[in-house]
């Protein structure tokens, strides 16, 4: 079960970060913590992929700041976090024998993370009297964050 929840967990993470959850997991996956060897999902451990998808995700946390960035909920940018999510879950979820529930999970998660994470960001935008620039670094601390705990936590 646990398993799941760190699936559902990545799968937040790119609902809020999009590049940061694969990112994530490619280091994890490179560094040894996960074992993908076998999978389909193999080419995350690659010692060019992680930091190809971390310069992705700094791009990523630079355009977010951006007041031309479309939102998180265009078919676009939804589908990709969910996509996102979905990899990154079945990750997670091949690290424990499941990685079909493991995708489920992300993609389900990349929902959560994209519409709560919208709606979170507009109320504390509005409740800061509009300021934006603070909560959206908040909004990246918590993804890298929570990224970071949920690779480590797999191991």
């Amino acid at each position: 079960m646990a398993l799941y929840i760190l699936a559902l967990l990545i799968g937040v993470v790119a609902g809020l970060r999009a590049m940061t959850a694969p990112a994530a997991v490619s280091w994890a996956a490179y560094l040894g913590w996960i074992n993908l060897d076998g999978s389909w999902l193999a080419f995350l451990g690659h010692w060019i992929v992680p930091w190809i998808l971390s310069l992705l995700a700094l791009a990523e946390l630079i355009t977010d700041q951006l007041p031309s960035t479309p939102s998180r909920k265009v078919p676009v940018q939804f589908g990709a976090r969910i996509f996102m999510g979905a990899v990154s879950g079945a990750a997670i979820g091949f690290a424990g024998g499941s990685w079909i529930g493991g995708l489920v999970a992300g993609a389900i998660g990349a929902v959560i993370g994209t519409l709560g994470g919208y709606e979170a960001r507009k109320r504390l935008v509005a409740a800061t009297g509009g300021r934006d620039l603070p909560i959206a670094l908040l909004e990246d601390a918590i993804a890298i964050g929570l990224a970071l705990w949920v690779v480590a936590y797999v191991t």
